[in-house]
């Protein structure tokens, strides 16, 4: 707060003894105290007497209470529910009476006044922050971005720069919007669209917001948004065919060699090229978006950053994230203030967003009152203390104007900015929706309400700017291309895969049958890589215990043995490096790994400097970006995939803290990276880090809950692999790269196995080999073989120690290292090298209930002769996914390892377990 917040009349004693602090030296006082006294023009010698102050003091105060309370008492609500008066801006307490109206003022601090009665300040204050626009600024701690917006807004009085093109263009834009809802519910009147009827100002918003950006030099603008409204969007601003949306109505459908499932009209995306007026191009994207609302705004900002990083924008200037919002949603949703705090965090930051709440005043059938505390559906936004513009939706000229102010704040300062739409929504939640059973006397005024166009169209012919002719011939105009487009929309095939493998996805393609990859990288390339691991820089203060962690791998890769978790991924992340392949890895305290395995970037022990090794392997790599994310799953991992469906050339992974937290994302795996693909056609390669295993850490630091992946693979839509050495996860992680497609890729990752004496790789598993999908047992001979245990993962271990304990060569122990896709032929081959077998077990150390059984009871059983035995072997079925009791874990775990090699030929076919909790 400043200094001059707290005053009131009551506090000559305090400005005298300041003035006199002033008097001494100017510079003694803040800043605002010090323009104040200027303006009294005292003379050193003259004492300050409170009569003469009050006046003066009180114009301050009146013109920083209307900047900062103005918007309390401005016209925002179309439906008239707006206060008109408010005690704080009375007169009385500033020091006036109604006499003093007359009386001649100093107003200098009020932006384009330097001396007028107060009746014409007043009235200038009342017109620059209490008619259609209100604004929040007063709590920017900023001096710089305070006098800015002062300079655009009161300077004008927060009336738009528009010429008669303009207004005709604004009535046409609201034409267009208002008769395209029309259209529809006359021609669909039976099918859901969630209309804009209500908040068509939003399209002469987006409209002039976009060619403003234009002229201030953005070349891209990427918007995510919600159902309302959304069609319009798409017709109106991106210019999506119309005969396309309506192929969608009329259910023409997806011909037949589009892949996957397709989803909802109000889901769907589009792009195009925007020809500002300018003559430059501003390409718009708006982002396919699920039912879950606001969930698309982390993804919208990792979209953006990485179109940044491959457009070398490093200024943030040239690619500009717009994100619409419901107001229900934006405060119901805590994905909300989650990517706002994503905003000024430097792993995240996109110079900032431009905002606009399509403020509908209601939720599905919830009012405002029951669905918020606070007086704007945009006050959470003030945590991050931004300009917030509250705007008459039945004012198109006012939305306009703020959305110049908007752009023009983003650009210039780099940071998030709001714009709340308050307007109301015509029509129920979709349009077979009834909303007066629940909202009666709102809906009776909006059916009384004029629409925004009709209120528009009024306001110009009354001011002789447009003709009934002209507005005529606009709406017969629309008319004719809605119905023309609706006949060619019955024969319409919208071939949707031709905006796939455009722009950065050029020469990339679906996924064939063939999933292999040429990932092997020479000793020569992987010991350059380690010599940059072990590389201290001149002056640089190492911690002692890094030093040899650096050292050791060094050594690993010298010696070509014992190659660890933490160096085969520091491997992978450098060959891709080298090779001109950038990286991401993101997640809660990813830079020194969450178990103190990865250290990919150093501190000084001195200074507190960071240094990366893995950016000094050479001088023409690529660089990676190691972020520590804040203590978010949700956000933290939707901006991520974000990131990788903008780049697929670079390798983008999230780690969780622990893998049961991923759960806290779960929309983001549900509704993103399961079924992008299928749904919108959109590929993804993210990686998921998800530590697994259970070492008896208790049920929320043991299981990344496999089985909740596997059920939902289906159509070879992603990865979900379970690794069990080094070389593994280095030839998983590139080949992520090095094929023509993108799929997602589910790692549960080790935690005990990261320094496992028996989980280390050789230099020939990675200068040789590839990633295998199942891991054949090298330690027996197959002819004397009768069990085979299959596993995945950590479980590996623990059973091979036991095995070679109690010499069981009869006992086969094979690993499945991909889950999904299920290698069936890979399996068919191992599995048929035992001709002497005739048990299978698959052994896990998941509950009964949980991990992979369930997914390989269904699978496995195809592959197996009809006089096989199958059997599960591990833990019984359970409510929580593992004990807090250290001695129960280790009991469980022996009871499992003992089922699976007890002697005897075991139960029969899909027996139940012979280990269990109790």
């Amino acid at each position: 707060m400043r200094e001059t917040d707290a005053w009131n009349a009551n506090s000559a004693a305090y400005v005298e003894s300041l003035y006199r602090q002033y008097a001494r030296d100017p510079h003694a006082v803040g800043a605002d105290w010090g323009q104040l006294f200027a303006l009294l023009r005292f003379r050193p010698s003259e004492p300050v007497r409170e009569d003469r102050l009050a006046p003066v003091l009180g114009v301050y105060e009146l013109i920083h209470s209307y900047r900062e309370l103005g918007h309390l008492i401005a016209n925002l609500d179309p439906l008239g529910h707006n206060r008109t008066e408010h005690p704080l801006l009375a007169l009385e307490e500033f020091g006036f009476r109604e006499e003093d109206l007359e009386r001649t003022v100093s107003c200098a601090s009020f932006r384009g006044c330097a001396t007028a009665p107060l009746r014409e300040l007043v009235e200038a204050l009342r017109q620059t922050y209490c008619r259609t626009i209100g604004v929040q600024y007063t709590d920017i701690p900023e001096k710089e971005q305070r006098e800015w917006l002062q300079e655009r807004m009161e300077t004008q009085r927060n009336t738009p720069d528009l010429g008669p093109q303009d207004r005709i263009r604004i009535l046409s834009l609201l034409i267009q919007a208002e008769d395209f809802e029309r259209f529809l519910h006359e021609k669909y009147p039976t099918q859901k669209r969630f209309s804009l009827e209500g908040g068509e100002a939003v399209i002469p918003l987006l409209a002039f917001l976009i060619e403003e950006a234009a002229q201030l030099g953005v070349d891209e603008v990427v918007m995510g948004m919600a159902h309302r409204g959304r069609l319009n969007v798409l017709a109106n601003i991106l210019r999506k065919p119309v005969e396309m949306i309506l192929s969608e109505f009329e259910g023409t459908g997806l011909p037949v060699d589009v892949m996957g499932d397709g989803d909802v009209k109000y889901h769907l995306g589009y792009s195009r090229d925007y020809p500002a007026r300018n003559g430059r191009r501003v390409h718009v994207s708006l982002t396919f978006n699920p039912s879950h609302l606001e969930m698309i705004d982390p993804v919208v900002e990792g979209i953006v950053r990485a179109k940044q990083a491959a457009a070398g924008d490093g200024e943030r200037s040239r690619i500009v994230p717009l994100l619409i919002h419901g107001d229900a949603a934006f405060n119901g949703q805590g994905i909300v203030p989650e990517t706002l705090m994503l905003s000024g965090l430097e792993g995240y930051r996109t110079g900032g967003t431009v905002h606009v709440l399509l403020n509908n005043q209601i939720g599905f059938t919830t009012s405002p009152s029951d669905y918020r505390f606070t007086p704007y559906a945009s006050d959470l936004a003030r945590m991050i203390r931004v300009p917030v513009f509250h705007v008459n939706g039945d004012d198109p000229e006012a939305a306009v104007h703020a959305a110049r102010l908007a752009i023009g704040f983003r650009q210039q300062f780099k940071k998030d900015v709001i714009i709340d739409l308050i307007c109301y929504r015509r029509r129920g939640h979709n349009e077979l929706d009834d909303p007066t059973f629940t909202q009666p006397v709102l809906y009776r005024e909006i059916a009384a309400h004029p629409t925004v166009r009709a209120l528009y169209e009024q306001r110009l012919l009354a001011r002789r700017e447009v003709s009934a002719e002209e507005v005529r011939r606009i709406a017969a105009e629309w008319r004719e291309l809605l119905d023309a487009a609706r006949d060619y929309s019955r024969d319409f095939l919208p071939r949707q895969q031709v905006f796939v493998f455009g722009g950065a996805w050029k020469g990339l393609t679906w996924a064939g049958d063939d999933w292999s990859a040429k990932t092997a990288v020479s000793a020569e390339t992987l010991r350059q890589i380690a010599a940059a691991l072990a590389r201290v820089p001149p002056g640089f203060h190492i911690h002692p215990r890094l030093a040899r962690i650096a050292e050791d791998r060094a050594r690993m890769v010298e010696e070509g043995r014992g190659i660890d978790w933490g160096c085969a991924e520091a491997l992978a992340f450098g060959s891709l490096l080298l090779e001109g392949k950038p990286v991401r890895l993101a997640g809660q305290d990813s830079s020194r790994g969450t178990f103190g395995h990865r250290h990919a970037i150093w501190r000084d022990t001195e200074t507190g400097e960071a240094y990366v090794p893995l950016n000094h392997i050479a001088p023409t790599q690529a660089q990676i970006e190691v972020v520590d994310s804040p203590l978010s799953e949700a956000a933290a991992l939707g901006f991520e995939y974000g990131m990788s469906s903008a780049d697929p050339h670079r390798l983008v992974c999230w780690e969780a803290q622990f893998g049961d937290f991923a759960n806290v994302a779960q929309v983001f795996i549900d509704q993103f990276i399961a079924s992008g693909e299928s749904k919108w056609q959109r590929l993804n390669g993210i990686v998921l880090l998800l530590p697994h295993g259970y070492e008896g850490q208790g049920p929320d630091h043991s299981s990344a809950r496999p089985e909740r992946f596997l059920q939902l693979c289906a159509e070879h839509n992603m990865q979900v692999c379970n690794l069990t050495t080094p070389a593994q996860l280095f030839h998983g992680l590139r080949r992520q790269i090095h094929r023509r497609f993108r799929k997602p890729l589910i790692l549960l990752s080790p935690k005990s196995l990261l320094r496992h004496r028996l989980a280390a790789s050789g230099l020939e598993e990675f200068t040789r080999g590839e990633f295998r999908a199942v891991w054949d047992d090298p330690e027996v001979e197959p002819e004397r073989v009768r069990r085979i245990l299959l596993c995945s993962g950590r479980i590996f271990y623990p059973l091979l120690e036991a095995r070679r304990e109690r010499e069981r060569a009869d006992v086969a122990l094979v690993r499945v290292e991909q889950l999904y896709p299920f290698p069936h032929r890979e399996l068919e081959e191992v599995l048929g090298r035992y001709p002497g077998a005739r048990q299978v077990h698959w052994v896990q150390e998941e509950p009964q209930n949980m991990g992979a059984w369930q997914f390989m009871r269904d699978r496995l059983p195809r592959l197996l002769p009809e006089d096989w035995e199958f059997r599960y072997t591990g833990r019984a079925a359970a409510a929580s996914p593992a004990t807090a009791v250290f001695k129960v874990h280790e009991r469980e775990e022996a009871e499992l390892i003992n089922a699976a090699l007890a002697p005897g030929r075991g139960g029969k076919r899909g027996a139940p377990p012979r280990a269990g909790r109790g």
